[in-house]
């Protein structure tokens, strides 16, 4: 076998020099200096737009060779995520520009696997989306229809896109830098028309249809799980994502993971399904189950290089999801039996070969080492609970347009500008968040058993911090929502002293918000978010800020990309309620992490913030066509 050094072109000393984006060189209004000062003293509120980047660093334990592998793992994690971190003073490690000959295909196909096109459903003919948060519908039973119905609302082509030079694709579940690292597969029960036995198959949005990878053994389903039950997998191609974003590339992928599964929970809702990770299995089965075995093995460089490695193109199993009808109740997943269904997944006659994404690639090979850290083992130990479905609260049903869920789900964009005019009301922002909270109506938030969150299997360790902007009746300032309750003593603890932790005025008795500071701080949360007008022009913005290092010595270093994957979830719901009440909304992958500490007087790694987010009046930019998804174009955009 040929090592990876032999496959060099340039090593990464060889490669052009890393880039200093544009606004690296703005003036940042009133600053005082760009390092922060060497003390632990928290500077003021108002002078926080001048400090620099704390030096902080996420503690790591000795060396790595006097570690078990625990050990050695949870450093290789923290190491990832304190190397990727942007600063006022530098970025992340990522390539000098865009190697447009090498962009990555976003389309997966597995060549000669018989290919079962799915059938295209009317727009609106859907269950409204506001409804989906109080009750599922009655479950519908596994069709082409159904399956058909739940893909076309989840990761299916929602458009295309052209100015007459360029022309791309956009998908109804959102991507970092539109570059799509997800992949998706079904296991499923028979379908007319579709397989006369369960299958295995890759769903293949540009033409939505499923590949038919594999026939599984007539008992799986019947042994295994619930009538009415299948199976959907997701995985990414790092790749994809690390071609334009270099080592942070890694965390965009798993915000992509958590965004998917909202959009999955979504779309599943609609038919009266839920969603449940398995979260028992391990890599390993994930492998099996998806027929992730053709990929070969891809050998880790001793550091990140450049040349031609087809192995790189491989899929990283992130997790399995059970889609099952709700309403039941009373039935358990054995691991152990599954487990032992899986293995044989081995031997089952795969079809199709995937295709080739790009000609050349650039390996970092931090995102491979920090991928291998962080696999899930098997734990068999882990029970299957189906928690009762909790409705989400409401203060304010009329801030929504009462639109079905097909119709919203495949008109949602991410806003490129916000006008910095639109605003909206108190209660709408409220109502918003009620449906940021992970428990629903429960009187304490802690376990997540609302929409889509119940289909995460773990307790909430995601919370924000809302910058607002243009709230209507809401002074502007600095806001935190506790979405874990049991949280909030080390919260309040961890940030400023001189934060007030008051509910603000009119906030519903159930909504943990708290007002930490009056101040207007768009300038703040637009220097924060990399400079970017779009933090700042909208009614408000946020940072999702994790409990990071507590959990992964809690629950075990294969939770680091769970966190992410919650907050993609997360920012999915506030993509559908910004739509949902007329406006818009997009995720930002590019803040300064711990300036954005330094805001909040956070210090060490027990929090961290993960992702940032706006909401607001988008600015639509009119030379750009708008084309049906299906039939599309014939690019590979």
């Amino acid at each position: 076998m040929v090592t990876p050094s032999e496959k060099v072109v340039r090593t990464f000393d060889q490669l052009p020099t890393l880039p200093k984006m544009k606004s690296f060189h703005r003036t940042i209004h009133n600053p005082h200096r760009l390092l922060r000062p060497p003390t632990t003293t928290l500077l003021p509120l108002t002078t926080i737009l001048c400090l620099p980047p704390p030096q902080t660093t996420m503690s790591t334990s000795s060396s790595s060779t006097q570690q078990n592998p625990e050990q050695s793992s949870l450093t290789q994690v923290l190491t990832y995520h304190n190397q990727t971190k942007h600063s006022f003073t530098n970025y992340a490690r990522g390539p000098r520009g865009l190697d447009w000959d090498n962009q990555p295909n976003p389309f997966r196909r597995y060549i000669s696997a018989p290919l079962r096109p799915l059938l295209h459903p009317n727009s609106g003919d859907s269950v409204l989306y506001n409804s989906l948060f109080k009750t599922l519908p009655f479950p519908k039973p596994i069709n082409k229809i159904t399956i058909s119905e739940f893909f076309y609302d989840s990761l299916a082509l929602s458009a295309w896109k052209s100015t007459g030079f360029s022309t791309w694709s956009l998908r109804v579940n959102p991507s970092s830098g539109n570059l799509h690292p997800t992949e998706a597969y079904i296991i499923c029960p028979s379908v007319e028309t579709v397989s006369d036995s369960g299958f295995v198959a890759h769903y293949a949005p540009k033409v939505h249809a499923l590949e038919v990878r594999a026939q599984i053994p007539s008992g799986f389903f019947t042994n295994l799980f619930p009538d009415g039950s299948f199976l959907i997998g997701l995985t990414s191609v790092f790749w994809r994502e690390s071609w334009k974003y270099g080592e942070r590339g890694f965390r965009y992928c798993n915000h992509d993971v958590g965004h998917a599964i909202g959009a999955v929970s979504m779309a599943a809702a609609g038919q009266g399904w839920d969603v449940k990770v398995l979260d028992g299995l391990g890599h390993d089965e994930l492998k099996k189950v998806m027929g992730l075995e053709v990929f070969s093995e891809f050998e880790i460089p001793e550091r990140s290089v450049k040349g031609k490695f087809e192995e790189i193109e491989f899929e990283h199993p992130d997790c399995l999801l059970l889609v099952f009808p709700n309403g039941i109740d009373g039935f358990d997943v054995n691991y152990e039996d599954l487990r032992l269904a899986i293995s044989e997944f081995s031997n089952l006659d795969w079809k199709g070969e995937p295709n080739s994404l790009s000609k050349e690639h650039v390996c970092w090979d931090i995102i491979y080492r920090t991928s291998e850290a962080g696999k899930k083992p098997l734990t068999l130990e882990k029970k299957f609970v189906i928690d009762p479905f909790e409705m989400s609260g409401t203060c304010s049903e009329d801030s929504y347009k009462h639109l079905p869920l097909r119709e919203l789900v495949r008109k949602r964009r991410s806003a490129v500008d916000m006008d910095g005019v639109t605003s909206i009301e108190r209660n709408t922002f409220y109502q918003i968040l009620l449906h940021c909270l992970p428990s629903g109506c429960q009187e304490k938030q802690k376990r997540q058993l609302g929409l889509p969150y119940r289909a995460m299997d773990w307790d909430s360790e995601v919370h924000c911090v809302l910058f607002v902007h243009r709230v209507v009746g809401l002074p502007k300032g600095l806001y935190f929502l506790v979405r874990n309750e049991e949280h909030f003593d080390d919260l309040k603890k961890a940030t400023r002293s001189e934060f007030k932790w008051e509910k603000p005025e009119g906030c519903p008795p159930e909504l943990p918000l708290y007002e930490l500071a009056q101040m207007d701080c768009m300038k703040l949360s637009k220097h924060l978010s990399c400079h970017q007008d779009i933090a700042s022009d909208g009614c408000f913005s946020l940072g999702m800020v994790a409990r990071v290092e507590p959990t992964l010595r809690e629950k075990g270093v294969w939770m680091y990309p769970r966190l992410f994957w919650e907050t993609g979830v997360l920012g999915q719901v506030l993509y559908l309620e910004a739509h949902a009440v007329g406006i818009s909304a997009t995720g930002i992958g590019c803040f300064f992490d711990d300036p954005v500490h330094e805001v909040l007087g956070l210090t060490g790694s027990n929090f961290q913030s993960l992702y940032h987010f706006t909401v607001g009046g988008p600015v639509v930019d009119k030379r750009i066509t708008s084309l049906p998804a299906y039939p599309g174009p014939g690019v590979n955009a």
